[in-house]
């Protein structure tokens, strides 16, 4: 009875078993059965046969095919026939008067920069200098006037004018054609004057410009400086100037080779964009016979001079 007990104790554990291996079973079979076809009998659901190469396809050298376009059809429209013959000034849609409609090209514009007008302090004496550059015109195309000179003890020392016409080459290039005027200390010199001005790698603005004289006489001024942000109003602006001379002008007190070299770094807070005071140091040194002929006057071929000044553009 015991035995007969046991064995009718062990069948409800036994049927959950089974229970556990069929549902573990039938993944496995449902998985065997479509491997094997088992949807085979089902319409729509065969795979497609597959598609036959046709023999010219198999011979197609596809490495040799150009996707690009060829020229276009001997009676191909003329992109620019589009508006049938009709302009911004005229046709049924033209409005009255002049034309309102301008493209960003056909603009003119217009700037006035005062980069420095500044009070120089040195141990022979103080002075007033300025810097200065404007232009007018459009995207490519502007007419450019700078001014740069000095005046001390209410005479003027020296002074540069320049009139150029400036064309974009680049993004970021204008080449420069044009004359120039020196006034001040000896005689009046008139050039004419090339060069090229723009923003060169890593942010560095430069001039350069080569300059012919009535008489001959050649000269190369270069220019450059970069504009480091401490913050957003504090600026910091270190300044290279250098002057080149062909020949030597002895009522000028110019020497031939590099003439004169100034180095200058400037601190400037920008009230706005337009209105910045600035202080700063320049190095300013002659070489060559330059330099003879100022020590031949008495005077020094080194300086270091403290500026302050404004910066002003609109």
């Amino acid at each position: 009875m015991k035995l007969i007990k046991r064995r009718f104790a062990m069948k409800p554990c036994s049927l959950f078993t089974a229970a556990l291996v069929l549902l573990g079973a039938a993944p496995v079979w449902a998985q065997t059965t479509m491997e094997g076809g088992g949807h085979a009998g089902h319409p729509g659901t065969a795979p497609a046969p597959t598609r036959a190469e046709s023999p010219a396809s198999a011979t197609m050298d596809h490495g040799s095919m150009n996707m690009q376009g060829g020229p276009a059809p001997a009676d191909a429209r003329d992109p620019h026939a589009y508006s049938n013959g009709l302009t911004l000034e005229s046709g049924p849609y033209a409005l009255p008067g002049p034309r309102q409609l301008r493209l960003s090209d056909e603009h003119a514009f217009g700037a006035v920069l005062l980069d420095r007008l500044e009070r120089v302090h040195t141990k022979e004496g103080n002075a007033t200098t300025y810097d200065a550059q404007a232009w007018f015109g459009g995207t490519y195309d502007r007419l450019v006037l700078k001014a740069e000179g000095g005046v001390a003890k209410g005479k003027l020392e020296e002074a540069r004018t320049e009139l150029l016409w400036g064309h974009a080459i680049s993004a970021y290039w204008d080449s420069q054609l044009g004359v120039r005027q020196d006034s001040g200390t000896g005689p009046d010199r008139t050039w004419l004057a090339f060069g090229f001005q723009g923003l060169a790698p890593y942010w560095f603005e430069v001039d350069a410009t080569a300059y012919l004289g009535t008489s001959g006489q050649t000269s190369l001024r270069l220019s450059s400086e970069y504009e480091l942000l401490v913050t957003q109003r504090w600026i910091v602006q270190p300044r290279l100037e250098a002057n080149v001379y062909g020949e030597t002008e002895e009522n000028r007190g110019i020497g031939s080779g590099l003439s004169d070299l100034v180095v200058g770094i400037r601190l400037r807070y920008e009230f706005n964009r337009q209105f910045a005071p600035y202080i700063g140091i320049e190095w300013a040194g002659k070489y060559g016979k330059t330099a003879s002929f100022a020590r031949r006057e008495g005077l020094d071929t080194r300086q270091t001079r403290f500026v302050a000044g404004l910066r002003v553009w609109f």
